[in-house]
Parts: C-alpha cells; structure tokens; sequence
C-alpha cells in the first residue's frame, strides 16, 4: 500500500494583515476609494459586515468608527488603520504615524461666542469648555497652564455655549462655516489634522514585508494624483526648445524613434493643472503625435 507523502510544512507563512477604517463619515468615501485604486479593493458581504474581504487573500478591512481605530491598531486587533491625526492625539495610541493622505485636513479649534469677553486662553480658567475631544483637550490646557471645567459631549458642540452649557468649545473646523453660522469665533488653533496610516509598532517588525507593500501601494496612488503623462515626437532640432518648456520630474526621458534618425520620443511627468498651456507650447516648438494621459499610480 502506497503510503501518502504529507504536505510540506510552510516555512514561510503568510500573515493576514487587518486594516481598520472609518465605518462611516467625511473621510469614509475618499479612504475607500483611495483602496480600490491601490489594487486591493473591498469585497463587501453585506451592508452589516465588519469585516470584509479584499482582492489580496492576506488583507482584510475592519469597519470601526474613527475614533477608536488607533487604540485597535495600537492594540494588535488590527496591524493597520486610516484615521485622522486628531484621532490618534485624542486617544493618546501607540501607534507609528506611516503616512499622510493628504485629504480630511482641518483644525482642532477653541471658539468663543462673538459676543463673550473672553478673548485669549487664559481667560478661561474655571470657566466651562465642551468638547468631543476631551483628552486633547485636557493635555493642550495643562500644556499652557490653564484650569478650565472640561464639560465632554457626544455632538452638536458648536451649539453648546447658546444653550448654556460653556462658555468656550473645542472642536474641529475645515472651512469655518459652521462657527460663523453658530456665531462663534475662533480664539486658538489647538491642533492641524488630517487622515493618516497608522501601524501598529510589533506589525511593522513582524510583518514588515507586507506592511512595506500596503504603503507603497497607497503611496503609489497619492503620488499620481493630478500628475499626466506627456508623450510626443520631436526633430532633435527642436529638441532643446522642448526641454526649456517641459519642467518634468528630473527632466524629460529622450527616446531614439526606430522608423527616423532625425526624431526622438520625449517622455515626461507634469502636472495635470499645466496641461493645457503645454500642449500650445510644445506643437508651437516642433512637437508631434502629442499623447496626454492619466497616472493611476506613480513610484518615486
């Protein structure tokens, strides 16, 4: 009887990597998209699901509100998380801040009523100031030596201070509109955020080789953003015409054409915003078969 040969054990096996993201929010859509464009993807099982499947076998997606993401990070329960600074600063996580996005950016601010006299933090010693951020807060007061009654609320806190609640708030603010419709103005800027990857310090030892290849994925994508790739044809004539108008990254690449000795392809990396003007430029200068287009990911 034939005896069956046993699988070979794996030496070298395959961590799954957990990546927490907001479960809903500003910054939900832009984070997901910012995955599916990296070439892993989410495959949803379900509007309830918290945990989904990725086009990678090895990566899967936690759904977790954002404010909790980096203690689940720091924890171990997920190697990985996208969330945004003033999340991490709040919850006081250990975790390594691996990379911006680049999107969700806005200040942690402490407003006044238009019409209060108090006008600088030091005013407010005693005096009551609501925030969904109360550890920050906590920390940036001791920071600069000022006693005021943290009152902590879930929401609304813009509207905190006409209700009689505080005297002072503490929340963030992109663009300003909701103070100004609240009647609020600002007094200090507490804190600049915007979205981050964070890791988990014992992931990015242990499983470093695929932590490495998530964040160069996401990276790929963030460095490609309103980039374009310029293509065309020039007489080695008109050839340092090209190079004075072209302010690609390091230069243009300069390419034999086989079917011409007297033509060279000229490749380059611009900015998508200098498009239009180059495009004149160029066919004014010589250039030929002139081909714009998009970068999904660009490796620095």
């Amino acid at each position: 009887m034939t005896k069956k040969n046993s699988p070979a054990p794996d030496r070298n096996p395959v961590f799954i990597i957990r990546i927490a993201i907001p479960n809903k929010g500003r910054i939900s859509v832009p984070i997901r998209e910012l995955i599916e464009k990296s070439g892993l993807g989410i495959i949803d099982n379900g509007d309830r699901t918290l945990v989904a499947r990725t086009r990678d076998k090895h990566v899967e997606i936690l759904y977790a509100r954002p404010i909790d993401i980096p203690e689940y990070v720091a924890s171990g329960v997920a190697d990985l998380g996208i969330t945004g600074h003033d999340m991490v600063i709040e919850r006081g996580s250990d975790v390594k801040e691996l990379l911006n996005l680049g999107f969700g950016s806005a200040s942690v601010v402490l407003a006044v009523p238009d019409d209060s006299d108090i006008n600088e933090p030091g005013d407010l010693d005693n005096r009551r100031v609501s925030t969904e951020f109360p550890g920050l807060t906590r920390r940036y007061f001791k920071k600069i030596g000022v006693r005021p009654v943290i009152v902590p609320v879930g929401g609304a806190c813009e509207a905190t201070p006409s209700l009689g609640i505080s005297d002072a708030i503490v929340d963030i603010s992109s663009s300003g509109t909701t103070l100004r419709q609240n009647h609020l103005r600002i007094i200090d800027t507490v804190l600049k955020t915007s979205t981050y990857l964070i890791a988990n310090p014992r992931s990015c030892i242990n499983k470093k080789e695929k932590i490495d290849e998530i964040h160069l994925a996401l990276e790929s994508v963030l460095n490609a953003e309103g980039k374009c790739y310029l293509m065309m044809n020039v007489s080695r004539s008109a050839l340092d015409d090209i190079r004075t108008i072209i302010p690609g990254m390091g230069g243009p690449t300069i390419m034999d054409v086989a079917s011409s000795a007297d033509m060279v392809a000229v490749h380059a990396v611009v900015d998508e915003e200098m498009v239009y003007q180059l495009i004149n430029r160029l066919k004014q200068a010589g250039a030929r078969d002139i081909l714009v287009m998009n970068i999904e990911r660009l490796i620095r």
